[in-house]
């Protein structure tokens, strides 16, 4: 199983959802996505994709509008994935926020 860790960021974001929408999150990742990373591939349903602006950073889709952004970290246990959860919500998330 993979081993994973969340940046105060992706804390914060995920304090931020519904109580529903934290549940429904843990379950996608639970049934679908941790046994994807151990196998290797994604199921077109999560709609895996690297992040355009953030090299080695992917999007993950949970809910119709939930998103959520990882990467993979230093493994903790050889030949194990690490995945580091960095941000968490709807497709806003990646809206730049304003001026400088």
């Amino acid at each position: 199983m993979p081993t994973f860790e969340v940046t105060p960021r992706f804390a914060r974001d995920f304090a931020r959802l519904s109580p529903d929408q934290q549940r429904r999150f843990r379950r996608v990742i639970v049934e679908h996505f941790v046994p994807d990373v151990e196998a290797g591939s994604f199921r077109p349903g999560l709609r895996v994709k690297g992040v355009q602006a953030a090299a080695g950073v992917y999007e993950m889709t949970w809910a119709p509008d939930g998103r959520a952004t990882w990467q993979y970290g230093e493994e903790k246990t050889a030949g194990t994935p690490h995945v580091v959860w960095r941000r968490i919500g709807t497709h806003g998330i990646f809206t730049p926020p304003p001026g400088p």
